[in-house]
C-alpha cells in the first residue's frame, strides 16, 4: 500500500508560467526528479496546476473516470492552436461519437493515398529546390503539405492560394505558443482560416463543391451527432482544420527526420539496404527522441488519490509527454538516439505518447498517429533514396525555447538533386 503523504510538493513562486516557457520540455521531469516524486504543484497563468511525470502517470491520466478534457486548455490555446468545440475538448460518449469520424479517415488505402499525394508533391517541389542555391527545409515543406492535405481532404485550393493558406495552417501551430504579436497572428491566422473551412463546408452541403465521400471535407460536412443533428459550419470548420493544420505541423518532424539522417549517417546507409522494419524503428526513434508536443492539459472529474497524494475535483493537470518518453526507467539511455530499440519493441500505450497515450478511441490519444507514421516513412524514404542533398554550414543545435523546437538554422539544404 501507498504511504500517505498527505500533500503534494509545490514549487515556491506567484506563478511558474514564464519558468516553463522558457524550459517548456525538461520543465516538469526536472522538477519531478529534484521532488523525488512523480508529481508536483505549481501555479500556471494564477492558476493551481498539478504536474505529473512517467508511464504510471500516464495510464491514470488517461483514464477518463479521472480525468476531463473540457475546460483544460487555456483560452489562448483554443483561440490559436486547438479552435472552440474542437474533438479535443469532448468528454464520454460525444467524444467517442466525433472521435469515430476521424478514425474511419485512417485506413489503409486512405492513408497510403495521401503518402503517394505527398510523395509527388515533394518530387515536385524538389524539382523547383534543384534550381536554387539553397531551400530552409522547414519553410518549404508547409506548402508541399498543405498541397497535399488539401487534395487528399477534399479541399479546393486555387495555386495562387497556397502561400497563403500555408501560412495560415502554419501561423496556427508555429506561433501558438508565443506571446505578443506572434499570437496574435496565430489567432488572426485561425479566425481567417476559420472563415475559408466555413465557406467549404457550406459549398459541399449546398452542393456547389462536389467533394468525394470518402474525403475529410465530405465526412465532417455530413456528419451528425448523437442525436442526429449536424455540426454548426462554425465547428465544422475547427474540425476540418483538426486534419489539416496537424498535417502541415509533421514539417516539424519531417525536419527532424533529416536531421537524424544528418546526424547518424549509418542508418541512412542502412536504410538503403534493409527491409521496413528499420524504417518503422528510425520513424518510431524520431517521434520518440525529438521534442514536439511538451505537454497536455487535463483536469480532475472526481477527487481521488493516487500514491498517497491527493487530486482534488476541477484541479488542471498537465502530463509530461517529453517526459515520459525520456523516461531512464522505461528507455535505456533515453537521450541517445538509438531505432535499433524499436525493432523488439513490445508496444505500450503509456511509454511512447508523443501525441497521447491510452486507447485511440476511448481516450485522447491523437485519432492522427497513423497518419503521422504513414506520412514520415514516405518521407524518410524520399529522403533517403529519391533525393540527394547536401547540408552547408548552419547551426543544427535544437531550439527548446521555442514551441515547437526546431533546428535553429530550420535545416538548409543545397545541391538538391531528384535521384
Amino acid at each position: 500500500m501507498p504511504v500517505s503523504i498527505h500533500h503534494i510538493p509545490r514549487l515556491l513562486g506567484l506563478d511558474h508560467t514564464l519558468a516553463l516557457m522558457r524550459d517548456p520540455y525538461e520543465f516538469i521531469s526536472r522538477h519531478c526528479r529534484s521532488f523525488g516524486w512523480d508529481v508536483f504543484e505549481m501555479r500556471l497563468l494564477l492558476r493551481r496546476t498539478l504536474c505529473m511525470t512517467g508511464a504510471d502517470a500516464a495510464k491514470v491520466f488517461y483514464d477518463p473516470t479521472r480525468f476531463k478534457r473540457a475546460g483544460a486548455a487555456p483560452l489562448r490555446l483554443q483561440e490559436s492552436l486547438l479552435g472552440v468545440g474542437g474533438v479535443q475538448s469532448l468528454d464520454g460518449v460525444e467524444h467517442t461519437h466525433r472521435k469515430q469520424m476521424f478514425l474511419s479517415l485512417m485506413s489503409s488505402e486512405r492513408l497510403q493515398e495521401l503518402a503517394s499525394i505527398m510523395t509527388r508533391t515533394l518530387r515536385t517541389g524538389a524539382e523547383r529546390w534543384s534550381t536554387l542555391d539553397r531551400i530552409v527545409l522547414y519553410d518549404e515543406l508547409h506548402a508541399v503539405l498543405t498541397r497535399s492535405v488539401c487534395e487528399w481532404a477534399g479541399v479546393p485550393l486555387p495555386e495562387e492560394d497556397v502561400t497563403k493558406r500555408a501560412q495560415q495552417l502554419c501561423a496556427m501551430f508555429d506561433r501558438a505558443g508565443a506571446v505578443g504579436p506572434p499570437h496574435w497572428w496565430s489567432r488572426h491566422a485561425r479566425n481567417r482560416a476559420e472563415r475559408w473551412m466555413a465557406e467549404i463546408i457550406e459549398s459541399i452541403r449546398a452542393g456547389r463543391i462536389d467533394s468525394s465521400q470518402h474525403s475529410a471535407a465530405h465526412q465532417i460536412a455530413s456528419y451528425r451527432d448523437g442525436q442526429g443533428q449536424p455540426l454548426d459550419a462554425k465547428t465544422a470548420a475547427v474540425e476540418l482544420l483538426n486534419v489539416l493544420r496537424p498535417t502541415v505541423a509533421l514539417s516539424v518532424y519531417i525536419v527532424f527526420l533529416v536531421h537524424a539522417l544528418h546526424m547518424h549517417p549509418e542508418y541512412k546507409r542502412r536504410l538503403e539496404t534493409q527491409d521496413g522494419h528499420l524504417a518503422q524503428a528510425f520513424v518510431q526513434e524520431v517521434r520518440r527522441f525529438y521534442p514536439f508536443f511538451p505537454a497536455v492539459p487535463a483536469i480532475v472529474r472526481e477527487s481521488f488519490e493516487w500514491k498517497g497524494m491527493p487530486f482534488t475535483e476541477g484541479t488542471r493537470v498537465l502530463l509530461d509527454l517529453h517526459g515520459v518518453n525520456h523516461d531512464p526507467r522505461v528507455w535505456k539511455e533515453p537521450k541517445l538516439f538509438m531505432p535499433d530499440r524499436f525493432l523488439s519493441w513490445q508496444e505500450n500505450a503509456y511509454t511512447l505518447v508523443p501525441q497521447g497515450g491510452g486507447d485511440h478511441l476511448r481516450n485522447h490519444r491523437c485519432a492522427g498517429e497513423w497518419l503521422t507514421i504513414a506520412l514520415m516513412k514516405a518521407a524518410l524514404e524520399f529522403f533517403v533514396t529519391g533525393v540527394s542533398y547536401q547540408l552547408p554550414e548552419q547551426d543544427l543545435g535544437i531550439d527548446r525555447t521555442r514551441l515547437p523546437a526546431l533546428p535553429r538554422s530550420r535545416l538548409i539544404l543545397s545541391d538538391v538533386r531528384l535521384l
